[in-house]
This record gives C-alpha cells, sequence and structure tokens, in this order.
C-alpha cells in the first residue's frame, strides 16, 4: 500500500455495544469524501450486534470501507505506529474494548489500534455505549481521557428538534467527524435563541 500524503487515514472501529448503526453511518458518510482512506475492523461481538439490530449484510458494510482488517489480525498494517492514520473511532466502544485499552493490554487488533493512536499521539475517539456507569467505568474513562483519548459517549442532542432517529444518528455521527475537521454536512447547528421579552 502506497503512502499518500493528501488522503486523510481513518480507522473505523465497531464493537458488539448497542449502536452499530454509528459506525455503519459514518462508513457511509466518509465514503462520500473524496480525500478520505477508511479502514474498518469489526469485533466478533460486533457482528454478533449488527445482525441484532440492523439489516445491513456484513459484506456490505466492509464494502463500505477502503479496507477492511480481520480483528484478530495484529499484523495489519494499521497496529503499527509507523502507519500514517489521522485518528480513530470506535463506534460504538462497548465498555470491554474501553478497558482493554485503558489497562494497555492489547489482544486484538482493535485495542491494538487504538493504542498506537495514544502513542503516536493521535486522535482516538471512544463513542462508548453503555448505562448507567459504575466507578471503575469512570476512572477507566478519565484514565484514557488523560492520555489523550476522546470520549464521546452517543448523547442526544435535542435542540434541533429531530424527528427521526437517523436525524438523531446523523447529528451524532456529524459531530465527532467535527472532531478530525471534517464537515459532512449533516448537522443541524446551533443558531443561538431569539428570546423574546
Amino acid at each position: 500500500m502506497l503512502y499518500n500524503k493528501f488522503m486523510r487515514k481513518i480507522i473505523v472501529g465497531i464493537t458488539g455495544a448497542s449502536g452499530a448503526i454509528l459506525g455503519i453511518r459514518m462508513l457511509e458518510v466518509l465514503q462520500q469524501c473524496a480525500d478520505v482512506e477508511t479502514h474498518l475492523i469489526i469485533s466478533k461481538a460486533g457482528q454478533i450486534t449488527i445482525a441484532a439490530e440492523t439489516d445491513y449484510a456484513l459484506e456490505d458494510i466492509k464494502k463500505l470501507a477502503d479496507h477492511t482488517h480481520k480483528f484478530e489480525d495484529i499484523s495489519a498494517c494499521i497496529s503499527s505506529g509507523s502507519f500514517c492514520a489521522d485518528g480513530m473511532i470506535i463506534a460504538p466502544c462497548s465498555i470491554r474494548t474501553m478497558s482493554e485499552i485503558a489497562s494497555g493490554v492489547t489482544s486484538s487488533l482493535m485495542s491494538r489500534s487504538a493504542d498506537v493512536m495514544l502513542k503516536e499521539r493521535r486522535k482516538l475517539v471512544l463513542m462508548v455505549r453503555e448505562t448507567p456507569l459504575h466507578a471503575l467505568h469512570l476512572e477507566n474513562m478519565a484514565k484514557l481521557s488523560n492520555v489523550g483519548a476522546i470520549i464521546y459517549p452517543p448523547v442526544l442532542a435535542l435542540y434541533s428538534r429531530p424527528q427521526t432517529i437517523d436525524e438523531l444518528i446523523n447529528h451524532t455521527v456529524g459531530r465527532v467527524l467535527d472532531l478530525f475537521d471534517i464537515d459532512a454536512n449533516i448537522v443541524k447547528r446551533w443558531q443561538g435563541l431569539k428570546v423574546v421579552n
């Protein structure tokens, strides 16, 4: 694979937490960006969640990415700091995956790639999808935030008065892509509130 300094490279991970559509929509939106190359990892639990929550076939999801890597393949190009990725988004991110990354013990390509983002001081966004949270969850989130990860739970934004679930998903995905300076034109941005006296 040749290095193209003009092409941004983003790794997208889909784990077994509820909300697989977040990662799928991320891929759909990034596929429309001519200057972004995507690398996809789906965990085994992620495959189960995709089947349970969506009508997407696994092969169709893989076609949304420029490159797909096996969850177990720790020899993949994205497992090395020498691979010039701009960042990684895990959407959704299970507590198990988040905890493994926080521990620094990486047993899969998902956690290894995330660890590489941290050690190389690149952007790592974890869309942690769990509630309620106990103290250990929060401690691991704080540890990750302290070393540079962005903890981004997919919290509903209601100020745009969404009418559909798709609008909620698009807004969340769009706001995450804002962190990478990618404006996908799917966010209804806050325009301020006109207060009548």
